[in-house]
C-alpha cells in the first residue's frame, strides 16, 4: 500500500509500506494493505510508519485526517516532525 504524509507547507513521506499505526481521536488504529475506504479524524500522538514487519519511521502530529481509498492512505496534517 502506498502512504502520503502532508502538511500545508510539504510532503513529508511518500513511499509503499507494510502498513501505517495512527493516533485517532478516541484511540490508536492501523490501516494494512488492502484496506476498506475510510476517513477519520486524527489527535495528538505518533504516526508510525511500518515499511516492513521489523522496520518502522516515527512522525509526531498534532492532529489531521488520513483518508484511505484504493490502497492509498493520504494523511494530512497541521505541523508534524520526524521522532
Amino acid at each position: 500500500m502506498n502512504v502520503e504524509i502532508l502538511t500545508p507547507e510539504k510532503k513529508l513521506y511518500s513511499g509503499d509500506v507494510y502498513g501505517v499505526q495512527l493516533p485517532g481521536i478516541t484511540g490508536l488504529f492501523e490501516i494494512l494493505d488492502k484496506h476498506a475506504p475510510l476517513v477519520s479524524a486524527l489527535g495528538k500522538g505518533n504516526v508510525k510508519i511500518l515499511k516492513d514487519k521489523n522496520t518502522f519511521e516515527t512522525f509526531s502530529i498534532v492532529s489531521g485526517f488520513v483518508e484511505v481509498l484504493n490502497n492509498k492512505a493520504t494523511v494530512l496534517v497541521e505541523g508534524a516532525v520526524a521522532v
